[in-house]
């Protein structure tokens, strides 16, 4: 686990091993960022020539390093490059305030922290390391303190946990985030540990979808989620499968009914605002439950497709297929540890999906929470039945906002790629879910939801069917999303957000994204609990 600090001693005085520098791509040639001139003094003014001279350009994830020989207490530098010069300082004259006043004006915060994380990853095997990257464009403001160190600690992710020996050198250890004036001391500290809680969140959601559904089953999930919630504060309720064969939840039961493992579903309750509304004269807030945002995460443990039998390809990273559950307990755990005013409740449904003499059969109907009967026409889109179950009970609290995150479709991979999350259901839900992804960081598209995709999942025999009949693949992301709005009362604003390409890095890291699972979509779930506390950073 990275250490962080803030400091604003000069470049040349800091007892650290490597320094992180940033630099943008300018008309003649690197241009060195804010924070580097102690370095360029010391280095007789030749910084910019040195980068040049290693074939340094600047741009977006450029990196080159170099030894300091002597020249401070630093053996090494290393630049990384954040775009057009212009472009990255655009604004950045007029956010010359104090440090901590929250300013969103300034250079770009995803580039900053993508900048961030890809030095950090660089320097891997690399103790201390000092980054000069909040001052890239001046006087740091909160929104670039807490990118760089957001970047950083997301960059210094590893998992290793399942190996008999380390598979290489250990992530940087100590993490020291310089400012110029030592007035900016406090904010940065502050833009540190929420940058830690942050950083933390997103690594338990990576070590989840990392762990092998033989170390993950949905009862340990369970246990889990007991255990990091408990320890936050969290109030954490689990129903196993007796309990939810008495509560309705057909579509878990069913989803569970051909594995050894049986299905869990677990409710995670922060109440941050309880007390807040008490005192104002409002102890009841927002529905039966007080709920201001309700969060439901698909957790899939391992999905082999059941008797609609996935490819054997296509199984080898279907671990990562309960990323929304992981992401729902994360993105609690992580309010209760900001001590957000804001009343959250998480529900993960989770369970494992195999074949076997049990398993539900394709043309089966199951009745789901609240009565809605469906048929099952394939097997292989189970996500939809679990999270019908909890999304018809997170509803029955009449939350003010209900949003359930899920690697869903494949469909969503084909339409967006794998880097960016599909929004659909109510405009006030998805307008919300978007402008959170934007203030975190993260990259989300709102795609349409056409009404007369809807008739596609009639049934001859139940009420829906939970896809449309005779192997029609048209649309898949929009239709799975009809499908959910099905147990979500029209009065209560709804977002759905499909992860299944964002959630999972099948290929070389880049920026702070790790290989394998990224945490896609934490922030802007910890975004949307402090949008709805009123204290967005």
């Amino acid at each position: 686990m990275t250490v962080t600090s803030a400091a604003s001693a000069a470049l040349t005085d800091l007892d650290v091993d490597a320094v992180v520098i940033g630099m943008a791509k300018g008309d003649d040639g690197p241009v060195p960022l804010g924070g580097t001139g102690a370095l360029d003094a010391a280095l007789g003014g030749r910084l910019a020539r040195i980068l040049a001279d290693l074939g340094a350009t600047g741009a977006t994830g450029d990196i080159v390093r170099f030894a300091t020989l002597g020249t401070l207490k630093a053996s090494t530098v290393l630049a990384v490059g954040v775009g057009e010069h212009a472009a990255f300082t655009a604004g950045a004259a007029g956010t010359a305030g104090a440090a901590g006043d929250g300013a969103d004006a300034g250079p770009d915060h995803e580039t900053l922290r993508r900048a961030a994380g890809a030095a950090v990853r660089a320097l891997v095997g690399t103790a201390r390391v000092a980054s000069t990257l909040a001052l890239a464009a001046g006087r740091p403001t909160a929104a670039t303190l807490r990118a760089a160190a957001e970047g950083s600690l997301l960059g210094a992710y590893a998992f290793d946990s399942l190996r008999a020996a380390p598979s290489g050198p250990a992530p940087v250890r100590e993490l020291v985030l310089t400012v110029d004036d030592p007035a900016d001391l406090a904010a940065a500290e502050a833009a540190l540990e929420r940058a830690t809680i942050i950083g933390d969140a997103v690594a338990l959601v990576r070590d989840l979808v990392n762990t092998p559904p033989s170390h993950l089953s949905p009862a340990r999930l369970a246990e889990i989620a007991v255990e990091r919630g408990g320890a936050a504060g969290v109030e954490v309720t689990v129903l196993d499968e007796e309990a939810l064969a008495e509560g309705g939840y057909g579509g878990l039961l069913g989803v569970g009914q051909g594995s050894v493992n049986p299905p869990r579903l677990i409710r995670l309750r922060y109440q941050g605002a309880t007390g807040a509304r008490a005192a104002a004269g409002d102890p009841a807030g927002t529905g039966p439950a007080g709920t201001d945002l309700a969060l439901v995460g698909k957790g899939i443990t391992f999905d082999s497709g059941g008797l609609s039998l996935k490819p054997p390809v296509s199984m080898e990273w279907m671990k990562s297929d309960m990323a929304g559950a992981a992401s729902v307990l994360a993105a609690v755990v992580a309010a209760a540890r900001l001590g957000l005013t804001v009343n959250v409740t998480g529900w993960m449904p989770c369970a494992e999906n195999m074949p076997s003499g049990d398993a539900i059969r394709p043309s089966d109907v199951i009745t789901l929470r609240g009565g809605k009967r469906v048929e099952v026409l394939n097997t292989d889109a189970e996500g939809r039945l679990v999270l019908g179950d909890a999304l018809a009970r997170a509803s029955e609290d009449t939350p003010a906002l209900v949003v359930d995150v899920a690697t869903l479709t494949g469909a969503q991979i084909v339409a967006l790629g794998t880097r960016t999350s599909g929004v659909m259901g109510r405009s006030e839900a998805t307008d919300a879910v978007v402008a959170a992804a934007g203030r975190a960081g993260e990259t989300v598209w709102p795609m349409p939801m056409p009404p007369e995709l809807r008739k596609s999942l009639d049934s001859v025999v139940a009420d829906l069917a939970n896809v449309a009949p005779g192997g029609n693949r048209d649309a898949g992301m929009l239709l799975a999303a009809h499908f959910l709005a099905a147990f979500v009362p029209e009065e209560i604003p709804w977002a759905h957000v499909d992860i299944a390409g964002p959630s999972w890095n099948g290929g070389e890291p880049y920026g702070y994204t790790p290989r394998g699972g990224t945490g896609a979509i934490v922030r802007t779930l910890v975004q949307l609990a402090e949008d709805r506390a009123g204290t967005t950073p």
